[in-house]
């Protein structure tokens, strides 16, 4: 669903007319911003699968810290591999990498481990990595990437719609006062259990990270 979509599906739900955009008048705007408040708190549920992707850092010779495009502030790493050497890269913290680098002179060759530092002033994560590439290798992070707020009508929503289209008339509910029958308390309980229900059949997808085992 778009931008769009999900207000007007949240302003039905209050019983108020429909719009053709967010921007149309202040109370749509108030209901953009508690559909953008529902898609961050949905996002940070659960790694979702729709939000899980690949970014790649193509190594410079010499050069070991790395603007990693595409992603954001609310990045999350799985798991992080030399494609060219076929071997699966480390993290370490960022005192590790201090003491690697200032103390003694840090070796030159395939990267071994990896360290976010900061952004960019575009907004992408900083990675360090360790040894200081020697020649073109392919990182590949597979991360789930967490998008930015909505600023366009048509902009999609990658997460499921319903606990977003639920939490965000709940909360236009508690800002109003009422609904004409179901209250907030009432709404929010709708908006956890779409919520739960969504997680649940997302996690099937991936039952190595939810089913522990013995080893």
């Amino acid at each position: 669903m778009t931008y769009l979509q999900l207000v007007n599906s949240v302003l039905r739900r209050l019983r108020e007319e429909e719009v053709e955009s967010v921007n149309q008048n202040s109370y749509s705007k108030l209901i953009g911003e508690f559909v953008s408040d529902a898609k961050r708190i949905v996002e940070d549920a659960w790694d979702w699968s729709s939000l899980r992707t690949t970014l790649t850092v193509v190594t410079t010779p010499n050069v070991f810290s790395y603007g990693l495009a595409g992603s954001g502030s609310a990045l999350k790493e799985l798991d992080v591999v030399n494609d060219t050497s076929n071997r699966f890269m480390k993290i370490a913290t960022s005192r590790w990498m201090d003491n690697a680098f200032l103390n003694g002179e840090a070796p030159v060759g395939p990267p071994e481990y990896y360290s976010w530092n900061g952004f960019t002033e575009e907004g992408y994560a900083i990675v360090d990595m360790y040894p200081i590439p020697d020649t073109a290798y392919n990182i590949r992070f597979n991360v789930v990437n967490r998008t930015a707020a909505f600023t366009e009508d048509s902009q999609v929503l990658n997460v499921p719609s319903s606990p977003v289209i639920q939490l965000a008339a709940a909360l236009g509910a508690r800002e109003r006062g009422e609904t004409g029958g179901t209250s907030a308390a009432e709404l929010f309980g709708l908006a956890d259990r779409a919520l739960s229900d969504a997680i649940a059949l997302d996690a099937a997808r991936h039952p190595e990270e939810t089913i522990w085992t013995v080893v």
